[in-house]
């Protein structure tokens, strides 16, 4: 495995190693990269393809999948414009690597343009592992989600994503037709083992 320049997002890919495993779309958080997630991806999808492209939006150095204009203030036309890029190159890498229609497994940053393809792009990902996530547009579309399987992880004493805005999400994403289920954890926004085993028992039932 090794880096992949040539498509429109740097990424690594991991082709799958079991048969009938769904691949796995790895979405960074802020200032992550394409190997951020690698190690979590094998952990919770053992034999799962892994795709995990790297964020093309630089904040201060750090790579991220949109633009913020504050702490917990994003640039909404930029979360428009990235989500479509990334569902883009995800159609992209399903014909050039062979792959099914993947689940996003998206932290932070990396969780909230999962939300924003989800409902942007709702064709794009079969279900999605959203981990400390909140509400990428105060206006959420009316995408159709029926049929999707959505795990939400927060944390209770999360800084960043408040409670009430976790809790707005889910009901958002349940309102539009998705089976979500909402954990929350005895933490801050890291994640941990806990956020590990949810993520991997959750994967294992679909």
């Amino acid at each position: 495995m090794s880096t992949e320049t040539e498509m429109s997002f740097i990424h690594r890919f991991e082709p799958a190693t079991a048969s009938g495993s769904v691949p796995l779309v790895l979405l960074h958080g802020t200032g992550g990269d394409e190997n951020d997630l690698l190690d979590l991806g094998r952990a919770v999808a053992p034999g799962s393809a892994l795709l995990s492209p790297r964020g093309r939006v630089l904040e201060n150095g750090m790579p991220r999948f949109f633009r913020r204009l504050a702490e917990g203030v994003f640039d909404e036309a930029d979360v428009k414009r990235r989500a479509s890029e990334l569902a883009d190159f995800i159609s992209e890498a399903q014909a050039r690597y062979g792959l099914e229609k993947p689940l996003a497994l998206g932290f932070s940053n990396g969780a909230n343009i999962a939300v924003a393809t989800l409902l942007l792009r709702p064709d794009t990902f079969a279900g999605a592992v959203l981990l400390r996530p909140m509400m990428p547009l105060a206006d959420m579309p009316d995408a159709d989600l029926r049929g999707m399987n959505i795990l939400m992880v927060s944390g209770a004493m999360d800084s960043i994503v408040p409670h009430a805005n976790a809790a707005r999400l889910a009901a958002a994403l349940s309102e539009r037709g998705a089976s979500v289920a909402h954990e929350i954890l005895p933490s801050g926004h890291q994640l941990g083992q806990a956020d590990l085993r949810l993520a991997r028992d959750f994967l294992a039932r679909l």
